[in-house]
């Protein structure tokens, strides 16, 4: 084999161990506006393959918006979003969607009108439906309320059963990487249990990569390989789940009933 040839081959084995050690999705110095105002500060971050990465803060902090802007609206006006080694920065939602990521958003925004069963089946229109079937038995086995419920309205649920189901809906598109938005928001603590079992499921068992924003920061923590804090748009700390569970500051701020800010804002 010729020099050139060896060098080719060099250089694709490097590309694809680089591939295999980056992040699933890695934000790099993002910032995120709302007209002239800024929602979010040069924001770093990464989730790898693999994990429940979560991402703690009060309210206003900007943790829904960074959410957003991964799927691009807002989209990003500094930094970049890198998905799978692809820059989705500029990409319209529809496109960021069909290269395998989902999200179960704030506030559940179930189709109220819809059945469950129609409810889910939106979810799979991504893939033409291909798999519903299989897809089906795997949501509802997850959460086994929905196959009670699949003709009834969706509106007609209760908030966890929603929740549920905008997981569930979420799961029907078939993600490499789910985004879930305050999943336990407004729920009785008896749900939210059954909730953050299917998410710890999700990823044991299917392997799923979760990135996790949530106001129950112990809850989070605890499930999370790895967290960071999101304090007024800007991250101001990070670390594994135990780590941050254990600082004395995200302890004031979030895990005693306060509601400061944490250290290094």
């Amino acid at each position: 084999m010729s020099v050139a040839g060896i060098n080719v081959l060099v250089e694709e084995t490097r590309a694809r161990q680089a591939a295999a050690t980056a992040p699933l999705l890695a934000i790099r110095d993002v910032s995120t506006y709302y007209g002239s105002v800024a929602a979010l500060r040069g924001v770093d971050l990464e989730v790898g393959e693999g994990e429940i990465v979560t991402l703690i803060g009060a309210n206003g902090a900007g943790k829904s918006t960074l959410m957003m802007t991964i799927f691009g609206a807002p989209q990003a006006r500094t930094g970049s979003v890198v998905y799978a080694g692809q820059d989705i920065t500029r990409l319209p939602t529809h496109a960021i969607a069909r290269l395998g990521l989902a999200q179960s958003p704030e506030g559940r925004r179930v189709f109220p009108r819809m059945s469950v069963f129609e409810n889910l089946q939106m979810g799979a229109s991504l893939h033409g439906g291909r798999h519903f079937a299989g897809d089906l038995e795997r949501v509802c086995a997850l959460f086994p309320r929905l196959k009670e419920r699949l003709q009834q309205r969706a509106g007609t649920m209760s908030g966890g059963e929603q929740q549920m189901l905008a997981i569930g809906r979420a799961l029907m598109s078939r993600p490499r990487l789910l985004l879930l938005d305050e999943p336990s928001l407004g729920l009785a603590p008896l749900v939210v249990k059954g909730i953050f079992d299917a998410i710890r499921d999700l990823n044991r068992q299917d392997g799923m990569t979760i990135f996790l924003v949530e106001q129950n920061a112990y809850h989070a923590l605890k499930l999370a390989h790895r967290g960071y804090v999101l304090v007024n748009g800007r991250v101001t700390m990070s670390g594994t789940g135990r780590q941050l569970l254990d600082d004395p500051a995200v302890k004031s701020a979030y895990l005693e009933g306060g509601h400061g800010v944490a250290a290094g804002a």
